[in-house]
């Protein structure tokens, strides 16, 4: 099933898309759903970020050819940051480039892991229980300012530095999902979720005995190798095989 986020001229609604056609569901995702007995054509609406999660989790370095391509070994252990809720974008909205500040932000396409109900201290082998579904991310950083802070918050966290979409897919196994990443239409980023170094039942696990997760927070997974710069007037699509693909086309910063 996907769940979609989306605006019409009568508001935000959430809703399954269904083919070419999205029905509309009560209140929100969580839990069972009741629908409103609405339809619209999907051509005819706006999808939005999938989720406004109260908090975004970060996984750094978790492909071993990323950890190598950053100029590191990886971490024994899932090396957590965040990123503001305020850095949420959705499908189609603009990357904004803050070039008064950074001469360098680069992609990284990322799985997305959207938790469905509120937990803490989750074993692995109970993390499917608590998750709502996937979508696709990129994880957007000013690469520049990572390297000069020594800490990730700024480079991270930059209005819509986080795009999320086009949907949260509930009905999809992470272990093994192709994953990548383009620009202008040429092929930056290609890898398998296989690769990843701290699977998703693990992450759960890990990030749970820190913190409370609530409905609708999101665990981005980790970026593969291939990250690079983006330019202004570049177009980045992260696709990940079973989910979908999210566009989001990068503009200059007022």
């Amino acid at each position: 099933m996907r769940i979609a986020r989306f605006s019409t001229d009568d508001g935000m609604s959430f809703g399954v898309v269904e083919e070419d056609t999205v029905a509309a569901i009560a209140a929100h995702p969580f839990g069972d759903l009741t629908f409103t007995g609405q339809r619209f054509p999907l051509a005819d609406v706006r999808l939005l970020a999938p989720i406004l999660p109260s908090k975004v989790i970060a996984i750094g370095k978790n492909y071993a050819a990323h950890a190598e391509e950053m100029g590191g070994e990886p971490p024994d252990e899932p090396m957590l940051f965040s990123k503001p809720s305020t850095a949420v974008i959705g499908p189609g909205e603009a990357v904004t480039y803050p070039q008064k500040l950074s001469e360098r932000v680069d992609y990284e396409g990322e799985l997305a892991v959207v938790i469905g109900r509120m937990c803490r201290e989750v074993p692995a082998s109970r993390a499917t229980d608590v998750i709502l579904g996937y979508t696709c991310a990129n994880d957007v950083t000013a690469r520049d300012l990572q390297a000069k802070d020594g800490q990730w918050t700024r480079a991270k966290g930059f209005d819509t530095f986080c795009p999320l979409g086009p949907w949260i897919e509930t009905e999809v196994a992470p272990a093994d999902l192709a994953i990548s990443t383009t620009v202008n239409g040429e092929v930056r980023q290609d890898a398998r979720t296989s690769h990843l170094l701290h699977g998703v039942p693990a992450l759960v696990e890990y990030v749970s005995q820190v913190m409370t997760l609530l409905p609708g927070d999101v665990i981005l997974t980790g970026t593969p190798a291939g990250v690079g710069p983006l330019e202004i007037g570049d177009e980045v699509t992260v696709t990940i095989e079973n989910i979908g693909s999210l566009t989001n086309r990068v503009i200059a910063r007022d």
